[in-house]
């Protein structure tokens, strides 16, 4: 649906070409939600803008369901953009305008009959759940509120594409939620290709199939969003990652000596993630039942990332080094990724 290919944006600044963009390439496939996530300065923002085509690529090309965008006059860029839907950070809603008027604005720019509107208005008010709110101003509005305006008025001229330009940064995190929950709603009702930038994980995990991350203008990394969390490559993608995991020892252990082979009274701590079926595979009973070891669980999480359960555990084996290897080669043979961490010591006891 969306095909990016070498897309290169510079500015002029003050003290020379700045380059924003540095050979973006990105495929979107029809239907899916794509996320899109960096620190400020990195360029998502303007490469969703060259998307539409409000800002134009210094070099590359944009193709956007099999029409080559950066190819199109200004007349034939503004028919394209019909099928480009997009909502703003701060809404950019009509302060003169009520509910309705502000849904209705497309259309009535486009020349349709007030019956013609009204027919596409009513139905977009009930799928954001706005009917009650219909005759209201922006300013009578919670920040949600107006963030659904924002979405119905994206979605008044039919568009195949939905840009969403850090949709949810200026929002409370329930009212974040209701909003992610309502985006996941019209893809799937829909059928819509959805374009996500934001600078929050969270948004990531809880809606899109699919993530790239950007960096100084470049994607650092891309996949599957399963792929990209449970198993990060990128010093920047790890570090979007743990402030929702933290990849930290438990305090007993954190500033502690890692030893590659045991000490006295040390424990080898070991890192489990469980994605998929294997979130329930009972590892840590097995490993109790079937080998002469004491096994204490330091650390455990399960989430989810959209619909796949997602479990992380860091357990502290202790006993004879035979045991511990058995029990190792047990781990390895399960559905699960498995990090030995190291012997480590502390003072006191790890509980049971």
């Amino acid at each position: 649906m969306i095909k990016l290919s070498h897309i290169e944006k510079t500015y002029e600044g003050s003290s020379g070409p700045v380059m924003a963009l540095k050979g973006i390439d990105l495929e979107i496939k029809r239907g899916e939600i794509y996320g899109i996530i960096g620190l400020s300065g990195a360029g998502k923002s303007t490469l969703i803008r060259c998307i539409n085509m409000l800002e134009k690529p210094t070099a590359g090309k944009v193709i956007v369901d099999g029409q080559d965008l950066t190819a199109m006059n200004d007349s034939q860029l503004r028919a394209a953009r019909k099928n480009i839907g997009m909502i703003f950070q701060h809404f950019n809603l009509l302060s003169s305008a009520t509910v309705y008027e502000n849904i209705a604005f497309p259309l009535k720019l486009g020349g349709c009959s007030k019956e013609a509107i009204e027919k596409k208005v009513q139905p977009l008010l009930q799928l954001v759940g706005l009917n009650d709110k219909q005759h209201q101003y922006p300013a009578q509005l919670s920040g949600g509120q107006k963030q659904r305006v924002g979405i119905a008025r994206a979605l008044a001229s039919d568009p195949k594409v939905l840009l969403c330009d850090e949709a949810t940064s200026a929002l409370d995190p329930q009212t974040t939620k209701a909003i992610l929950e309502l985006i996941k709603d019209i893809n799937q009702k829909l059928q819509l290709t959805v374009v996500v930038i934001t600078h929050e994980m969270q948004v990531i995990k809880e809606i899109c199939d699919k993530v790239a991350v950007i960096e100084h203008g470049v994607i650092a990394e891309k996949g599957t969003v399963l792929e990209v969390f449970t198993n990060p490559q990128q010093p920047i993608t790890k570090e979007f990652i743990s402030v929702l995991i933290s990849n930290e020892l438990p305090s007993a252990f954190r500033g502690a000596e890692i030893y590659p082979t045991a000490v006295p009274g040390s424990h080898l701590l070991v890192r489990l993630t469980f994605i998929g079926d294997s979130a329930d595979d009972p590892v840590i009973a097995g490993l109790i039942r079937g080998f002469d070891i004491e096994v204490s669980i330091l650390f455990g999480n399960l989430d989810h990332i959209k619909l796949t359960p997602y479990g992380r555990m860091i357990i502290g084996i202790s006993g004879e080094q035979p045991e511990i290897d058995k029990a190792l080669e047990y781990l390895k043979s399960r559905d699960l990724r498995i990090e030995v961490i190291g012997y480590v010591t502390r003072h006191g006891h790890i509980a049971d």
